[in-house]
């Protein structure tokens, strides 16, 4: 029962990094970004074969988000540049990335057991909440930042943003490529950590990222000390948790569609009631923060 533990814990905080950065374009820039599938792949994928070809594990994980970056700013570029909406722009990046990531993999599964990687040495666990604390200080400094403010201004109103003389398709790229730059971090942490990647490897990472977040919001948002990554990792934890149990208690793995997709149910459901109720008085505080900042930024720019 410990490793049993154990193993979510672990697995919640690995994907907890990704639903940090599906937050950032679902929450924060109401962006449906279905890019993330792809390139949390594409991010396990980068990190396998640099591995394979040598490369310190370490460095293989900045070149994971360099390639999520890459694929977030096309995404952007498609939306804002093309003007293609952003569902399809995102759509047809996924659609893209899965030949591009078999192109990086060279086949469907690339294992790396017999591989050296971030996890070689040293706890497993201690590594993981390592990694997981630097994103959720990351995001909460750069929350702060007058870039942050922006990003919340432009998903709060993106016209009284454009009034102010700002360009919000540059800061949207830049958002996109932030957010998918996490998910693939996360995507070749996992691949170190379970040993492999696999094409298949991100298929539902938007669904489970969706279900975090909410469930984060409802159940944890009135906890003072908690700012939106700690809720992103609580919310990861619970939804990770509950898919564990199913299979512990004797669900099939071929269930695990159909359990994904209840939970996200409870979790709406969840959210249409009181849990929006207390999910909206923070994005409420946030937006009286980010229009205070912006009407700041607004008179410097006068």
């Amino acid at each position: 029962m410990q490793d049993f533990l154990l193993g979510v814990v672990q697995q919640s905080l690995i994907f907890s990094i990704a639903v940090m950065g599906i937050y950032i374009s679902y929450e924060i820039l109401k962006f449906a970004d279905l890019s993330a599938d792809g390139s949390f792949t594409l991010g396990a994928s980068v990190s396998a074969i640099l591995i394979i070809k040598g490369v310190n594990p370490f460095i293989a994980l900045i070149f994971s988000m360099l390639a999520g970056a890459i694929a977030g700013a096309i995404t952007g570029i498609l939306n804002v540049k093309l003007k293609i909406q952003d569902i399809l722009s995102s759509i047809l990046v996924m659609v893209g990335l899965y030949s591009i990531n078999l192109r990086v993999m060279g086949r469907a599964n690339l294992p790396l057991f017999a591989e050296y990687n971030i996890f070689s040495k040293g706890n497993t666990l201690f590594t993981i909440i390592i990694l997981a604390s630097i994103s959720v200080i990351f995001f909460t400094l750069f929350y702060k930042t007058k870039l942050g403010y922006l990003l919340k201004g432009i998903g709060d109103n993106e016209n009284m943003i454009i009034s102010l003389g700002i360009n919000t398709g540059g800061i949207k790229i830049f958002a996109l490529s932030l957010s998918n730059a996490f998910i693939a971090l996360s995507g070749g942490i996992l691949a170190q950590y379970q040993g492999f990647s696999d094409i298949n490897m991100g298929t539902g990472i938007m669904i489970m990222g969706l279900a975090s977040i909410i469930i984060g919001f409802n159940l944890f948002g009135k906890l003072k000390l908690a700012n939106s990554s700690i809720l992103c990792i609580l919310g990861t934890l619970i939804y990770r948790t509950s898919i564990a149990l199913s299979l512990k208690i004797g669900f099939n793995p071929s269930d695990l569609k159909l359990i994904s997709s209840i939970i996200v149910i409870v979790a709406l459901s969840l959210g249409s009631g009181k849990g929006m109720l207390k999910k909206k008085k923070i994005l409420m505080e946030e937006k009286d923060k980010s229009i205070s900042k912006l009407k700041k930024v607004g008179s410097e720019n006068a």
